[in-house]
Parts: C-alpha cells; structure tokens; sequence
C-alpha cells in the first residue's frame, strides 16, 4: 500500500507520519496493514510532486489546512481549495483511493461555533469530499475532529499546548475562566483511530449538535476515545507534575486517563536542563537512602546504597509491606517471624536479579557480604513514610 499524507509536517501529520514508518519498518507490528511507501505533501512542497502522488497512492490522508490565516477569507482558499487540487488530481488518474478528511467540530456550526468562519470552510470541504465520493465511488472518510492534544506550537493553536510550555518553562500564562470545558483528543488515540480506518474497521457516527452520537451507519467515522475536562482542571494537573521533583509524589494517572497523557505532553516541552534533577540522598556512615517517587495510592519507590559489610534494617511493620530488588553487588535478607521465630535467608546479587517480600509482622534486615563493593538496593513500599506514623518497629532478626 502507498499512503499520501497532507499536511504531513504538522502535529497530526508528524505523528501519523512516524508511526506509519514504524509500521512499514516493522517496528510495530501490531497491525495487520502492509505498507510500501509512504509520501509526505506540506505546503513547503511545490505542486509537481503532488500529481505524482495522487497518480501512485493507494490511500490518501488529507490532514492539510488553514488554522489561523491573516485573512478570514484565507480559510476558504486554504481548507476548500486545497481539497480541491487534490481530488482534482485524484480524478486526473482515475484513482479510487481511499481518502481520509480531517475536518473540525466547528463544522457543525452549532452552539458557539454558529458563526465561525473556519467551521464554514470545513463544512464546504466535507461537502465537497462527500460529492466527490458520489461522483466517483470512491470510499471517503470525514472526521470531525475535537480539541486535539499533542506536541505542537505554543501560543498559536491549542491552550493546551501553550500551558503544558508555559508551565514547563516557568513563563506566564493566562486562564480566563477556569471552568471552561473541553472535549480532547489525544494525538496518539487520533493515530490508533487512523490505523483502525487503514484496517476498515473505524467507528462512524452522526451528530447531535456539537455531540457526536456513535451509530453503525453513520455519515461521519470517529474516533470515540475523548476526553471532557476544564480548563481549572488542566492547569492543576499541570501544577502538580511541575512540583513532583520537589514533593516526589506523582499524581494518580490510571490507565487510558487524561492526566496520563497529559503528563506524557507536558514533559514534550521541559528544556534540556530540566531532563535531569537532584535527589535527595539521606547519607550515613553505612550509605544512603533516596526516595525516588511517591503515589497517592501505591506507595513509594526507593534506592538504598549499603557500604561493604553493613547491616540495614533490623525492624518490623504491622501493615507495611515491601519488595527489595539488589541491582547490583552480593547481600544477605534475613527475616524472623516476631510470633513463632520462623526464620528465613536469601543470598541475593546483581547478577541473578528476584524480588524479596518483605511480610508484615517479619522483623527483617539486608546485609552486604561484600568487602569492597557496595550493595544497591530497589525498594518499593505499598505506603509513603508518615513519620507521624511509621509503622516501623526496630527489632534484631
């Protein structure tokens, strides 16, 4: 299959562009979709090449258009007549490909967007994709997309964009109304939803207003995994990641959440001098002990650093449990059951890497066996320390 992407250097367009890559180089292999060549058109190119690919391509995705023109009139001349060429071009070679539209929810003109120059330009570009299928058969796809999400330009058209590097920056940034919702979609569920159409099996729907309603027959495909969220919530999350080096607690980010992938954007625009930060190493005669992230519901993550021949630990917990992980050098656990004086011992090394629980009321303890090297330890705990309440009980194994 030859693919033609437009609009191939803008933020849809770029991450479409890599991950097909990755497809045709079997780098993902988790869809069944053969590609051969894959043809990037931008503005930056002349027409010539243009006619080439609308000769050769198998599948086309239109991503092209005007977002914010000098001109209201530019719109127009940038969403509707670029769509135009190309099909045109398309029509020259008698080529039935499938063509992908990506279009806006502003061209349901409905609610606040009753008035928008931009959503009538998408509008007449839908129509004019859905002719061109009538006139040639040809199956054409017509997305209306939501406020998309993903690494692009700041201060031009996306807020989030421009917060996430605001925040990152520590530049300022405006929000005049917190409670100002938004329906996102996230760039890498976008690029999923365009493998599922290169598969033939994309979701389509109709729309109720600015709703988009899920429905088997539908005029428009979609692509349903979207997220509403307001503007209040977006800068607090955001908030949070920037102080999450300073209070190392990570804020929960489930699965498939918005926060998840907010935090993946939000890290796009850290400088280069933020890649790397301090931790705070608790050091001692015997080593040190660094916390390296805190959660709000699974605990803490730890690095411990034994001399040669320290013992550590040497206590118990009534609740608290952990696993420790050696990394590197060569050590002893030894834990003994407070109750019935049940012991147990294991020889751990860097080399055969396990997990070790642990257990609550075990009073257990990490020693390094080694004379020159140090022992370095992974620890995990299903709780963040309270020194109001440590649960920690110092008693000799």
């Amino acid at each position: 299959m030859n693919i033609l992407v437009t609009g191939a250097k803008g933020m849809v367009g770029t991450a479409l562009c890599n991950n097909l890559k990755n497809i045709r180089d079997g780098k993902n292999r988790t869809r069944d979709i053969k590609i051969e060549e894959i043809y990037e058109y931008d503005m930056d190119n002349t027409k010539e090449p243009l006619d080439e690919y609308c000769q050769k391509a198998d599948f086309v995705f239109n991503l092209a258009g005007v977002n914010r023109p000098e001109n209201p009139e530019d719109f127009m001349k940038g969403n509707f007549g670029f769509a135009s060429d190309l099909l045109e071009g398309l029509k020259k070679y008698n080529n039935k490909a499938t063509i992908m539209l990506s279009s806006s929810i502003q061209a349901t003109l409905a609610g606040r967007f009753g008035d928008s120059e931009y959503g009538r330009s998408k509008k007449a570009g839908e129509e004019l994709f859905f002719q061109y299928a009538k006139e040639t058969g040809a199956k054409v796809a017509v997305y209306r997309f939501a406020n998309l999400m993903g690494h692009s330009r700041p201060k031009y058209n996306s807020a989030i964009s421009t917060f996430c590097w605001a925040v990152a920056n520590d530049e300022e940034f405006t929000v005049n109304d917190r409670s100002t919702e938004l329906e996102v979609l996230y760039i890498d569920d976008l690029v999923e939803g365009m493998f599922d159409l290169l598969e033939g099996k994309e979701p389509r729907c109709e729309f109720d207003g600015i709703e988009s309603v899920l429905t088997e027959n539908g005029k428009y495909c979609c692509v349903p995994v979207t997220h509403k969220v307001t503007l209040g919530e977006i800068v607090d999350l955001l908030q949070q990641f920037k102080d999450q080096p300073t209070t190392l607690m990570m804020p929960k980010m489930p699965n498939g959440s918005f926060a998840k992938k907010l935090y993946s954007l939000y890290v796009t625009y850290l400088p280069t001098d933020k890649f790397k930060y301090a931790m705070k190493m608790n050091v001692d005669d015997r080593g040190s002990f660094t916390e390296l992230v805190h959660t709000e519901d699974c605990g803490q993550m730890s690095i411990n650093i034994s001399k040669p021949g320290i013992t550590k630990g040497q206590h118990w917990h009534n609740s608290k449990w952990e696993l420790f992980i050696v990394v590197a050098g060569h050590g002893l656990i030894q834990e003994r059951n407070i109750n019935t004086g049940e012991k147990v011992e294991f020889e751990v090394s860097g080399d055969k890497i396990e997990a070790i629980h642990m257990i609550p009321g075990w009073t257990h303890n990490i020693i390094n066996l080694s004379d020159t090297e140090n022992l370095v330890t992974v620890m995990t705990c299903n709780e963040v320390f309270n020194p109001g309440r440590p649960d920690t009980f110092g008693e000799a194994v």
